[in-house]
């Protein structure tokens, strides 16, 4: 890893597993082939962003909902 990069650390790291499951899911949902030995490093930048775009809209309607329920 290049000098100066960190690495994405998770809050909750019981979360891990599902993080991944929903990056397949998305990934089936918008009919883009994960690789097959689950390395993504080879994928175009643009199915990996779509990808990582959906899910952060997914995560972002969720908090939503959970902050609208609490009020």
């Amino acid at each position: 890893m290049a000098q100066g990069q960190k690495t994405n650390t998770l809050v909750v790291q019981s979360a891990a597993k599902a993080l991944d499951q929903l990056k397949y899911e998305v990934a089936s949902e918008l009919g883009i082939n994960p690789p097959a030995d689950g390395y993504w490093g080879t994928m175009a930048t643009r199915d990996t962003g779509a990808i990582g775009g959906n899910i952060t809209r997914k995560l972002v309607a969720l908090a939503e909902q959970q902050l609208a329920g609490r009020s």
